[in-house]
């Protein structure tokens, strides 16, 4: 590595620790447990995966948790852009070490689509059709209310339709993924491990 390289990636880890630095002392001040929007951030992880394990259907298991992780998955890297290019912010987090949105990409968001979506399997319904409805509560009703309340916070102008095309794009490539890796694991097509 060059000389002129190694220090600018020597100040840019030097900016980053700073930075951390400052995020925790923000945390102890305004979102730590002794905070009511602490144990409201710790409700909102909790609550769902209780919910996920009473209600999950044993049978669909793994499809339901494959899904599940790619919604957490994509819809985590949707927040991290959104908050890395300055767009929205979580006000309150969970712990000052963990990403500021993890409790709605680890917990609430997933689990809400993986109940969504075992709903749908259930009835039959069309997968294209019936999420575009819950992607716009999420975007259009969950999302305000949660910038009400002070959990979530849009840096500059409110663009609630840019947080709809990030649920459905969510909704979209974890459906797609999944639909992927279940098709794969019945085919042995384009496989070389073939027995």
């Amino acid at each position: 590595m060059k000389n002129d390289q190694l220090k600018q990636l020597e100040q840019i880890i030097h900016a980053e620790i700073e930075q951390k630095n400052r995020v925790f002392d923000y945390w102890q001040t305004y979102s730590d447990f002794t905070n009511w929007q602490f144990w409201l951030v710790v409700a909102l992880f909790a609550i769902p995966l209780v919910l996920l394990i009473l209600f999950i259907d044993r049978r669909r298991v793994f499809l339901l948790g494959f899904y599940g992780y790619s919604v957490h998955v994509f819809f985590g890297y949707t927040d991290i852009i959104g908050v890395d290019r300055g767009i929205w912010q979580y006000p309150y987090k969970l712990f000052a070490f963990l990403p500021s949105s993890f409790t709605l990409d680890a917990s609430l968001v997933p689990v809400i689509y993986m109940l969504y979506y075992q709903y749908l399997l259930n009835r039959g319904k069309n997968y294209y059709l019936w999420m575009l409805p819950l992607c716009f509560l999420l975007a259009f009703f969950m999302k305000p209310l949660m910038v009400g309340i002070g959990l979530f916070h849009f840096h500059e102008k409110e663009n609630f339709l840019l947080l709809f095309a990030g649920y459905v794009f969510t909704a979209l490539i974890a459906k797609w993924l999944t639909d992927l890796f279940v098709f794969l694991s019945k085919s042995t097509k384009w496989s070389l491990n073939r027995k």
